[in-house]
């Protein structure tokens, strides 16, 4: 089983949720399409209908065509263990992290019998005690999401798995809705969360763009997750805060340039010490206008800058003004110390 190591590299989570919409062939081919898309991990939400809702549970948007109640839908969207274990095997053979969040301690139990690398907790989950300890108890890395939850709520649940565990944590920044605007994505709370935890910060986001988690990563985010449609046109309620797997891919290859970037800082005067050669090929240097004889007096007209550099710099043009040939110069040719009457200085 593929494991999750956000210290040594920045881990992009690519989200499947409900986007299978009740289809196991829909759900392995999510899970192909984040794998080549080069993800570092799958998610999926595992759901157990009878565990997880009563039958009045209300719809957050009514818009399934074939569900008459939340319940069913939920329902719907269950696999069985050994389908679980399917998508599980799948998610190794092509070499991504297999995740699912669970909503029940129920699914709790079966993600931990057929395998998970970590455990996700929604954002709904932040407040549920119990699921916070069935899954420190187990050892395996926690990420937490907070999507409705404030600062005290968060504190609670951080303090739980660290009292519960030695476990790796990551919390996540998030804003539970779908989709989300750029004013609420919350950039600002992913240092803030380093700073309050000291662990591993990342963004889990809903605003069907790449550019938050791009802006997560340069900000110090060690995880980001977004939600994954094969196509804009599929159905289902998650599909407008979704990223396409071009879109996805194109995440992998900025999240991996960032990462790099930031592991590297740079040092500003051995840089230029090292580019040297190439700045004598970028700047310019004082060369004469025209033909210049012997004897003659330069004016700021006479002189101008041109490539290539390495010979005077352009900012000695004004006190150029004044000095006296002791040789003849032709136009383009750079001037030198040695072209001027040193009496002149």
């Amino acid at each position: 089983m593929q494991a999750l190591d956000w210290d040594r590299e920045v881990v992009v989570i690519g989200e499947v949720g409900q986007a299978h919409d009740g289809s196991l062939g829909m759900a392995h081919a999510h899970l192909d399409a984040i794998a080549d898309a080069g993800a570092h991990a799958v998610k999926f939400q595992t759901h157990v209908a009878e565990a997880e809702s009563t039958r009045d549970e209300p719809w957050r948007v009514r818009f399934s065509y074939e569900d008459a109640t939340r319940f069913e839908y939920w329902e719907r969207m269950e696999f069985t263990e050994e389908q679980w274990a399917g998508l599980r095997r799948h998610a190794d053979e092509r070499g991504v992290a297999f995740l699912s969040s669970p909503f029940s301690m129920e699914a709790v139990d079966l993600l931990d019998r057929i395998g998970v690398s970590a455990w996700k907790i929604a954002s709904g989950e932040t407040s549920n005690q119990p699921m916070l300890e069935r899954c420190a108890d187990t050892g395996l890395p926690v990420l937490l999401s907070t999507g409705m939850s404030g600062w005290p709520e968060i504190d609670a649940a951080v303090d739980i798995v660290r009292r519960r565990s030695t476990t790796t944590l990551a919390v996540l920044q998030c804003t539970s809705a779908y989709p989300t605007a750029a004013e609420e994505i919350g950039l600002n709370v992913v240092s803030e969360i380093g700073e309050r935890y000291g662990c591993a910060a990342g963004l889990s986001d809903h605003s069907g763009a790449i550019y938050a988690p791009l802006a997560a990563v340069a900000l110090g985010a060690r995880v980001v997750e977004v939600h994954v449609a094969l196509a804009r046109t599929m159905f289902g309620p998650d599909v407008a805060a979704s990223v396409i797997p071009s879109e996805l891919s194109e995440l992998v290859r900025g999240v991996g340039m960032l990462d790099a970037a930031l592991a590297a800082p740079v040092d500003k005067d051995a840089m230029a010490q090292r580019l040297a050669p190439t700045r004598a090929l970028f700047t310019k240097s004082v060369v004469a206008r025209r033909d210049l004889d012997t004897g003659a007096v330069l004016a700021t007209t006479d002189l101008t800058a041109k490539k290539p550099g390495g010979g005077m710099a352009p900012s000695r043009i004004d006190a150029l003004a004044g000095r006296r040939l002791r040789a003849a110069v032709t136009a383009d040719q750079p001037l030198s110390e040695e072209d001027l009457d040193p009496a002149d200085r």
